[in-house]
């Protein structure tokens, strides 16, 4: 992965990160994540996948349902957001629609992606720290301001 600093203003940076063939994308930007310390930011991306996992969640039985894309797709649009859990590391929560080759597309949570060729991700930070805390009714890691409402 490459990255590059395109913008810093009050001490909030503006990052590209630039996957290449193989790299497992969830694995990536948490080391990004990680190493830039990054504890509120936005992301958006586009490129493409040679296999990805995304998954819907179902709401009765609080599980995630896998969707398996075992075939090249078009990253479509891929939004999402970094976040601190209760022991202070960033946690991913990202979505993404795929086109496939015949035009279809397919969406959900991002589980898991191999990148080919390319995924170009721009991470913008936000000026407030985010902190995900455990959903009693969902059972989900949330986001929750610091005044404590959804």
């Amino acid at each position: 992965m490459q990255t590059r600093l395109l913008n810093e203003q009050a001490g909030l940076r503006t990052i590209l990160a630039v996957l290449k063939t193989g790299e497992e994308v969830m694995q990536s930007l948490r080391g990004l994540a990680e190493a830039e310390k990054l504890s509120a930011a936005q992301l958006t991306a586009l490129g493409a996948f040679r296999s990805a996992e995304l998954s819907f969640f179902e709401w009765e039985t609080k599980e995630y349902l896998p969707i398996p894309v075992e075939e090249q797709s078009e990253v479509a649009a891929m939004v999402g957001n970094i976040a601190l859990d209760s022991e202070r590391s960033p946690v991913l929560h990202i979505h993404a629609v795929l086109g496939k080759r015949d035009g279809t597309a397919v969406a959900g949570h991002l589980a898991r992606a191999e990148v080919r060729p390319t995924l170009e991700v721009v991470i913008t930070e936000t000026p407030v720290h985010l902190h995900r805390v455990k959903d009693e009714e969902s059972g989900l890691p949330l986001i929750r301001t610091a005044e404590g409402s959804a």
